[in-house]
């Protein structure tokens, strides 16, 4: 069978700051057999290759060329760019007209049309029984646990990866909220994904008295600290093949799915058909202002009720910002791709300035992590400082590899005009002297 080409589009940037066109042609999708080929639109692509959803973005994008002006002059009354998270976002004025406008009920007696319709539409959207609305997504996932876990009794445990939102950034909540012992296990660095043998090892089932029982296998995708990864269906149906047959189940924190969805150009309904829950969250990269669902079967959402009120999250008239995270299901998934797009173009430009990027540079969506180079006199700080007063560009540090990392994170409030700017900063700060 002949090896298949597919084709990506992204805009790059040379040394004076000129914008061009390039095609990444790809074989079979190995990132050791990458060429960046100068290329115009108008330009017909090689037969029998692919352009994918990313390239039909940047189809949009004309080629133009720009001086390096001041921050003074160019930058001073312009809106701040912030890349420290697609969390930032503000609500549109179309969002917010639907708040105001919302049809509301009380939502702990079940009586939110509002609320009802956003819990049936992710439901559906999932391919599961029910949804169930709730203020933000560490409350979804310790709902997740401690539902799937409610069967068990009080010595539970589930097994996350060591890097996983749930482990570090959650507060311990698995634990010291809902008594879950959690058993961490390495992600691969490249793939993000839990190694089969790994998780055989840490299963299991109160047969002897100084165990815990293994209830829940819990991933993430896409998977936030090892790169923005998007993990592909044929994992997530290995998953729940192997947690079924020890009788568990599989818990995703899908915070950011609609993202690893889009960049496999599949829908999240197929991506998730082999795991139990999902919890999706509104606030990262949607626009709403707050707000996740939890998906699963019908005992499940049952029991996650319950759950739900006794972590305080019980909320009443819930339809007013229900209804924004109805519009931005509705409105803000399909262009998630533009973030990745641009996403790409930040990556390329800092490593053409010799920063180090996780997986030899390869970004799935719209996060990317970097370290300085390593001939660079600036400091982590003075890196960030600059950016922010001389471009006004947000960026956060501190990640892993002994805080040497950066991440920056692309959003529905950031343009490609504010692109343009970042990459100006990042390559005027990096070949500037100190």
């Amino acid at each position: 069978m002949a090896a298949k080409i597919t084709t990506t589009a992204i805009i790059l940037r040379n040394s004076n700051l000129k914008r061009r066109f390039y095609v990444l042609h790809n074989n079979n999708n190995n990132s050791n057999n990458i060429q960046w080929v100068p290329k115009k639109y108008d330009d017909k692509v090689t037969a029998g290759s692919t352009i994918s959803a990313t390239a039909k973005i940047m189809r949009r994008f004309s080629s133009s060329s720009s001086s390096s002006p001041s921050f003074k002059s160019c930058y001073q009354n312009k809106k701040v760019v912030d890349l420290r998270s697609d969390t930032v976002t503000l609500p549109s004025q179309a969002m917010i007209k639907t708040a105001l406008t919302a049809t509301v009920g009380d939502d702990v007696m079940g009586e939110d049309p509002t609320v009802l319709e956003l819990e049936q539409l992710m439901a559906e959207k999932f391919g599961k029984d029910k949804g169930l609305f709730v203020p933000t997504g560490t409350m979804a996932n310790l709902i997740a646990l401690i539902s799937h876990c409610d069967k068990t009794g009080s010595a539970s445990e589930i097994i996350i990866g060591s890097n996983s939102h749930i482990n570090l950034w959650e507060g311990g909540n698995a634990s010291n909220l809902g008594g879950i012992h959690t058993r961490q296990i390495n992600e691969d660095i490249n793939s993000a994904q839990l190694d089969e043998e790994d998780i055989l090892d840490c299963i299991r089932h109160g047969v002897d008295d100084h165990w815990p029982k293994t209830s829940l296998l819990c991933l993430e995708n896409s998977h936030n600290m090892c790169g923005g990864v998007a993990l592909p269906k044929i994992y997530f149906d290995q998953m729940g093949r192997l947690a079924h047959k020890h009788n568990m189940n599989v818990h995703v924190d899908g915070a950011r799915i609609f993202n690893a969805a889009i960049a496999q150009e599949i829908s999240v309904k197929y991506l998730c058909k082999s795991v139990d829950s999902i919890s999706i969250c509104l606030s990262k990269g949607l626009g709403a202002p707050l707000g996740s669902v939890l998906v699963g079967d019908d005992e499940f959402i049952r029991v996650a009720k319950s759950a739900r009120k006794r972590c305080g999250g019980g909320m009443r008239q819930a339809g007013v910002v229900a209804s924004m995270g109805l519009f931005a299901i509705q409105n803000n998934t399909e262009r998630l791709v533009e973030d990745h797009v641009r996403a790409k173009r930040i990556g390329y430009a800092l490593k053409q300035n010799g920063c180090y990027l996780p997986r030899n540079g390869q970004i799935d969506t719209n996060i990317v992590y970097f370290a300085l180079p390593e001939t660079t006199q600036l400091t982590r700080a003075e890196f960030v400082k600059r950016l922010k007063l001389e471009y006004g560009v947000n960026v956060t540090g501190g990640y892993s590899r002994g805080g040497k990392l950066f991440r920056i994170v692309t959003h529905m409030d950031v343009d490609d005009e504010d692109i343009d700017r970042t990459i100006e900063a990042i390559d005027s700060t990096l070949n500037s002297p100190v």
